[in-house]
């Protein structure tokens, strides 16, 4: 790949960085000017992650630790809502900077309040946890760790994530919308991302909580709770050529302790373009399940930090990828990658996503092409032995994003148009090509990669 779009990237990156008081605190969405989104000139929890990365591989700690600092203060700007009990714990989707009158700036946090449909981010307090174990052990700072006031916000996060709820699942049960699928799209329940992520924070619980009065009931549950999880996906969510003819020869309403079909699901859900789409090696994490329901749509997010983080086994992670390599056409296209397969339309469409005009078929989230997700592609491939798929789509992304300005999304059922409403000059559309070239073409970078993976 040739330097100069490498060096465009970086550039990118720097103009978005955003200051509170003269010191760096996170990266705006999108290089803020003409932006066709109001709120991408905020940060967000979820996409400033991957900027975090760039600037741990080039040993720049202080944004990161500036940014993990503004974000544990800014629960405290979190409203009460009239009837409820407060739940600490909960962190912003974004925080914008804002100007004051004096000439100064202050900071602005959005719990979903501004978000459109309202809901408040699930995924944001992993992210920021998970972020925390990486800065942790790639810098060698623990005293952030192990302070005071964060080991309380850890503990805040974990009573909020670990409630028990009216049901009988170790996954985490969550409302549409809740992460980086964030408008309807029938993702409510039991979705594999969140599961992923939710692992993957307890990993972190695990190794950065102390040991003592304060901590150790939650270490308790934590230790439990991790196998448990790890089993149910591994088990539940598991989709290969002899799991399908399985759940294509299930019994239904089965009652009492020897029944097999333990979900009640029933084979006609099994959609028609499943038959045959899988191959005898390959395999893939079903989207969603729960009481009467599988949702048997592929989502990159959610697979590739499944395997990130441990979640998977090694073989599942190497069908995965295999996966990729067999239908490289559908699920990575001209600009890899397609963040959910296959997309929905006419009356499913309505129905799953309340006629959201955005998310048309093989648009945005219902089909649309991602290039943010080369980093996750990127580590789950090095992971599983499978850099070469990585290099791959390294070479195919880069011949273009430069070219297209860096857009956040591509549309088509072989992503090969930039997204109608895509935004361009997209922060982490730049540092996941970064993120990507430099796992493969720098050693010195998998430290940060080994940081990631240790669960």
């Amino acid at each position: 790949m040739q330097a100069s779009i490498i060096d465009s990237a970086y550039e990118l990156l720097d103009e978005t960085i955003l200051y509170h008081n003269g010191q760096p605190v996170g990266t705006t969405a999108a290089v803020p000017t003409n932006l066709s989104a109001v709120n991408y000139g905020d940060c967000f929890i979820r996409d400033f992650f991957p900027s975090a990365l760039v600037f741990l591989m080039k040993g720049e700690y202080e944004i990161v630790r500036n940014f993990l600092t503004t974000v544990l203060r800014l629960c405290d700007q979190q409203e009460r809502m009239p009837g409820h009990d407060f739940s600490e714990g909960l962190m912003p989707a974004s925080f914008e900077v804002a100007a004051t009158e004096d000439g100064g700036t202050k900071l602005i946090a959005d719990f979903g309040d501004r978000a459109i449909g309202r809901v408040a981010p699930v995924d944001s307090a992993a992210w920021w946890m998970i972020l925390l174990r990486v800065y942790s052990l790639t810098s060698g700072d623990l005293t952030l760790a192990h302070s005071d006031r964060f080991q309380e916000g850890m503990r805040k996060i974990l009573n909020l994530y670990l409630h028990e709820s009216f049901e009988m699942s170790p996954a985490m049960l969550v409302p549409d919308a809740a992460f980086m699928i964030d408008r309807r799209m029938g993702v409510y329940g039991h979705p594999l991302e969140i599961q992923a992520l939710f692992y993957g924070m307890l990993a972190t619980a695990q190794q950065l909580l102390l040991p003592g009065p304060a901590n150790d009931g939650l270490l308790r549950i934590i230790n439990k709770r991790m196998p448990a999880l790890c089993s149910y996906v591994r088990l539940f969510y598991w989709l290969d050529e002899q799991r399908l003819n399985e759940i294509h020869r299930y019994k239904s309403e089965e009652f009492g302790w020897d029944a097999q079909n333990l979900l009640n699901i029933y084979p006609e859900t099994i959609p028609d373009w499943l038959d045959g789409w899988l191959c005898r090696n390959d395999g893939y994490m079903v989207g969603n399940i729960g009481p009467g329901k599988i949702d048997f749509r592929y989502f990159a997010g959610g697979n590739l930090l499944s395997i990130i983080f441990g979640l998977t086994t090694d073989a599942q992670g190497d069908m995965i990828m295999r996966l990729y390599d067999s239908h490289w056409d559908q699920l990575a296209g001209r600009m890899p990658f397609k963040l959910v397969y296959p997309a929905v339309s006419g009356q499913e469409w309505a129905l799953l996503t309340g006629c959201d005009p955005k998310n048309s078929p093989w648009s945005y989230h219902n089909g649309g092409n991602w290039p943010c997700l080369l980093w996750m592609f990127t580590c789950a491939a090095i992971r599983t032995g499978h850099a070469d798929l990585a290099a791959r789509a390294v070479e195919v992304a880069g011949a273009r994003l430069l070219r297209d300005r860096w857009p956040e999304y591509y549309d088509g059922q072989m992503g090969s148009l930039i997204g109608r409403r895509a935004n361009l000059n997209q922060t982490w559309t730049a540092t996941a090509l970064i993120i990507a070239h430099q796992l493969l073409d720098n050693p010195d970078s998998l430290a940060v990669f080994e940081a990631l993976i240790s669960t």
